[in-house]
Formats: C-alpha cells, structure tokens, sequence
C-alpha cells in the first residue's frame, strides 16, 4: 500500500526548496539519487487525466481498491490497481454562479480563486466519505455516501472546517468520528487548530499570547499512542507548520522576521477547560522543529512510517531555503523520531516577555498534573479524569506557555541528506523489504522540475 501510495504522491502531488549541513561537509551529504526520472521520461506508467484541474488532495483506500481525488470542481473514484482503466466515477461539485459573482465582487480571481478546489476526502463512517470545498469563498462541506457516489441533497457550512482562499496552507484528519483540521478558516482571520463533528468542539487559544503566529498549515499525523500504553496515555495529533518566531536566538538574522519550522501536539480525548480554556485545547504545546541547516529552513513536506506499533512511529520532512536565498536552490530531507518529539513536550517550557516581546526559559515552579499533557492513569488516580478536572492554575499555565524550550531534533543530529541545485516538492516513503532480509525506508521525492 505504501509504494502505491508514494508514487501517486509523486504523480499527483507539487512544490519545494533548501539547505546545507552543519556537522558533515556538503559534499558528504550532497547525495546523488540513486534512480531519477523526469516527467518526461517515465514509460510504462498507468496516467489519469481528466477536463478538473488542481488535483488537491489524495485518499488511498488499499483495502477497496480505491483511490479518491479531489481537484476543482470534481472528485473521483478511481481504481487503485490502474487508475487508466477508464472505470472512475466522478462527482462534478462546481461553484455556483451566484457564489462565482459574489467571489468576483470581492475582489478575487476569476481565474483561480472563484471556483470549488475540494481540499479534504476523507473517510467518515463505513459507509460514507466527508469532502470539503472553497466553494468560492464560501466553504461547504458533504457526506457523499460512498456507494452511490454523489452529491446528497443539501450540503453543510464549511467555513469552519475548511479555508476560504485555495492557496492557504491546510490540513485535515478525520479521528474516529472528529474532524481535525488546522488552516486561516475565514476572510482575515488567524490560524486555527479546529475539531469539529465532535460532541466537544474545540480551537486554538487566542489571547494574551497568540498560540499560533501567523501560522501556515503543512501536513497533520495520528499517532495511536493509547495502544498498550503503560501508563493509559492518549491518542495524539501532530501538526508541521511555519510561522513567526518570536524566541530569543543568536541563529536568526535581525534583518529579517524569522520563520521557523514547528510541530504542536494535541491529545484526542481533550475535552476544554470547565471555566477557563471553555472550548480551547487543553494539551496544546508547540515546539521548534530543526534541520541543522545555517539559513532559515522552510518546511515542505512532511511523512510518517511506523513498523507495526506506535513507538516506531518516525518522521520525514523535505525542507528548502527561505525566500531571501533565492540565489541559491538546495533542499534536505531530515528524519525525526518519535521519541524526540516527546522529549522536547516533556522538557522545560518558554515563557512570553512583555517588555521585550520575546519568548525565555522558563525556570519558575510548574503546576501539577504537568500542564499540556494527556490525562493517564496517574491523572485518574489523583481524580482527573478528563481535562474538565484539571485545575485553573494548571489551565492558566497552560494557557501562557504553549511554546517548548526544547527543540526536536533530526535523528543523528544532522539531515539525511542535502542536495544543492533542485527543490524537493513532494516527499513519500516505503518501507521496504530487501533481500538481505532487512528493512529499509526508501524515499521516493518530486522536484520542481518534474
């Protein structure tokens, strides 16, 4: 399933650039390829086409033999076996023409805004598919039901689970019946971290600090870490995104406003604050996610493989430079395992200086149960069993400190590997099988080139 799924990244999938290496020498990490095939080149591949454009977002169904593309104006089914075989289905879900005149008196394109992109398929139940649209600039959303393949009758509200403009950075999960997403939702409007079609919706905090700086979405992961867990922890999603930093560091130019790369965290089974945090995430922590390269690091793409059990669960994600490098075309790829990431949420927390507008260590006394974590069997045991219980100096601190002193670093502390001259636009991986009997994670990448 996952080298179907990899080459339909890189058939289907767009965009990327990056950097060089701290403790290795460029030359050691420039790493040639060990197969490259342009666009142009490939024989033998099984191609669909059709009259949609922008093919969006991507559900693989390996089980069914099914493959579902969302793109402008459409969704298909397609075989997953070979999607040539001229046997897709096809949902048409275009924009109305009033909603097209109202997205043009808006001010926005004709030719690339005023449409319906389709920006989430996912599964819903056994029985039906969850889609999201811009619907130019007006979101809605529909549960198709799977079988028959078409549009039912009346469609939901979206712009809380989907964005308005198609160029904004979005992601979305749909977790045992919640819907997670994260992007912009509305005209104007800041980053969010939502959960909707769930008995509890919640979003991201909004004052005194901003838990997300003008935040831009990449990718989202669930990761099982209830399954066998020792302690009765919690199913948790990890967001990859951009945004402005604000911590004090000797490594960003004061020329510039930095961008970094982070990942935050949430638990599945948060429930809000009772009084304080009322519908906000109460496990939200972020923490910087760094590649080791010296100019700023734009985070591209992000995939995870595990190898049969939530502890293995590790990271990739293909980076390039920032815009203010364009001279200089390079990417990396760097991998990150899960038990990094949990040791940078477990660490020390940064705390927001007014007067200097700065994120510092905090060194201060740390209330318990430890602020952003999951309720567990020592939680329940001390009579928390939900973060309803939790206590307001808990929900305070948390509320303040969403940031990690700790950064996550790549596994041997350096990159994978640095490549100068291509932008690395799509990343998948597989983890194969080899003859010597081992495993191995093969990475398969898209360049912007084709």
């Amino acid at each position: 399933m996952r080298r179907r799924m990899a080459w339909y990244l890189l058939v289907l999938l767009a965009a990327a650039t990056m950097g060089y290496p701290s403790r290795r020498s460029a030359v050691d990490l420039d790493a040639t390829p060990r197969t490259t095939i342009t666009y142009k080149e490939l024989s033998d591949v099984r191609r669909f086409s059709s009259h949609a454009l922008n093919y969006t977002t991507l559900l693989l169904e390996d089980e069914k033999g099914i493959l579902y593309v969302g793109a402008r104006g459409a969704i298909f089914a397609l075989n997953s076996s070979n999607i040539a075989d001229g046997s897709q289905r096809e949902i048409r879900w275009e924009a109305s023409p009033e909603k097209q005149n109202d997205c043009l008196q808006k001010g926005k394109n004709n030719k690339t805004e005023c449409f319906n992109h389709v920006r989430l398929v996912q599964r819903l139940n056994d029985t039906h598919l969850y889609a999201c649209g811009t619907y130019a600039f007006h979101p809605l959303c529909a549960a198709i039901d799977a079988d028959r393949f078409v549009l039912p009758p009346h469609l939901e509200e979206g712009k809380e689970k989907c964005p308005y403009d198609p160029a904004r950075g979005y992601t979305g999960l749909i977790v045992d019946g919640g819907l997670y997403t994260a992007t912009r939702y509305e005209f104007r409007s800041l980053p969010d971290i939502r959960r909707n079609l769930h008995q509890r919706p919640l979003k991201t905090e909004e004052s005194p600090v901003h838990w997300l700086n003008d935040a831009e979405f990449v990718a989202s992961v669930l990761v099982r870490e209830s399954e066998h867990s020792p302690v009765g922890d919690d199913d948790k999603l990890y967001y990859f995104f951009m945004e402005r930093a604000a911590e004090e560091s000797a490594s960003f130019d004061k020329s510039h406003v930095a961008r970094v790369a982070r990942v935050a965290r949430v638990c599945k089974s948060d429930l809000g604050g009772k009084k304080i945090l009322q519908r906000k995430w109460t496990s939200f922590m972020k923490a910087r996610l760094v590649c080791y390269i010296p100019y700023y690091e734009v985070l591209k793409g992000v995939h995870s493989v595990d190898g049969g059990s939530w502890p293995s669960t590790v990271f990739y994600a293909t980076f390039t430079l920032s815009a203010q490098w364009r001279s200089m075309e390079a990417s990396a790829v760097c991998q990150y395992n899960i038990s990094e990431l949990q040791r940078a949420f477990e660490g020390p927390y940064m705390q927001y200086q007014d007067n200097t507008r700065k994120w510092t260590l905090y060194d201060g006394e740390v209330p318990a149960p430890r602020p952003g974590s999951c309720i567990t069997n020592r939680s329940r045991e001390d009579g928390y069993r939900s973060s309803q219980d939790l206590p307001n100096g808990v929900l305070d601190f948390v509320k303040l400190h969403p940031l990690m002193f700790e950064e996550v670093k790549p596994a041997r502390g350096e990159p994978l590997l640095v490549k100068k001259n291509v932008l690395y636009t799509a990343l998948a991986v597989d983890r194969a099988l080899a003859l010597d009997g081992q495993q191995y994670d093969v990475l398969f990448m898209g360049t912007g080139d084709g």
